[in-house]
């Protein structure tokens, strides 16, 4: 195996290991969030991105490559298998075919792993992201449960205390009103009571008003015979004399 295609296999290995360690289940999103949050991943994010565009491109080329020489020794393999002289030509062929074909699985894979990296660590930020959001809405829901909750109980003490408070109101009304009603009652009852007094007070007067007329008729009555019995009296000593 050539450097090249040594550098290209333990590339691909370091893949497959940072695959795995992504994808262990003890190791939350949150931590690999926090992996990726730190200053140093900000300072290179532009290198980072160079450097991803560069290794697709080297992957890509070394594919094609493998590709060609895939195509190239089978159509050799096919040419020498139909020819007997050269035996030793053919094992070489076929060699040289194995490494092609193991070159180009090398390639296709590392460029396919390469991708697959990005998208999971892309996902991982995601996921880590969503998490932390679904987290803060969590604790906004709980925090909004509990102040409606509040709410509720203190709107519930105030129907408490507003009824209480009517039904105190609606007693002393009921109370006044009933003591109203007694007073009118006594109203009307003294209203009475004077009504007849007054009542008795002016056939009283209409009494003493008759008896009045009566006495100053019999008054003048008197004084009338009075006076006749004078006249006659006058009459009859004129009459002696």
């Amino acid at each position: 195996m050539t450097l090249q295609w040594a550098a290209v296999a333990t590339f691909l290995y370091a893949e497959i290991g940072l695959i795995l360690i992504f994808c262990l289940p003890f190791i939350p999103p949150q931590r690999w969030q926090k992996i990726f949050s730190f200053n140093v991943w900000g300072k290179i994010a532009t290198l980072w991105n160079k450097a991803f565009l560069t290794i697709i491109i080297l992957l890509i080329v070394l594919f094609l490559d493998a590709v060609r020489e895939v195509r190239k020794y089978s159509s050799v393999h096919t040419i020498e298998k139909s020819s007997t002289s050269r035996p030793d030509a053919y094992e070489h062929t076929q060699m040289k075919l194995f490494r092609s074909q193991r070159n180009l699985y090398i390639s296709g894979f590392s460029l396919f792993f390469w991708l697959v990296l990005r998208r999971l660590v892309t996902l991982i930020t995601q996921l880590a992201k969503e998490l932390s959001n679904k987290g803060v809405l969590k604790t906004q829901a709980e925090n909004t449960s509990k102040a409606a909750k509040k709410f509720l109980e203190e709107n519930e003490k105030l129907k408490r205390i507003l009824k209480s408070r009517g039904n105190n109101e609606e007693c002393v009304l009921e109370a006044e009103n009933k003591k109203l009603v007694e007073d009118q009652e006594k109203l009307k009852t003294e209203l009475r009571k004077t009504s007849d007094a007054l009542s008795k007070a002016q056939n009283d007067v209409m009494a003493m008003k008759m008896q009045s007329e009566r006495l100053s008729k019999e008054y003048d009555q008197l004084l009338k015979e009075h006076s006749e019995l004078q006249d006659c009296l006058g009459r009859g000593n004129k009459k002696r004399l």
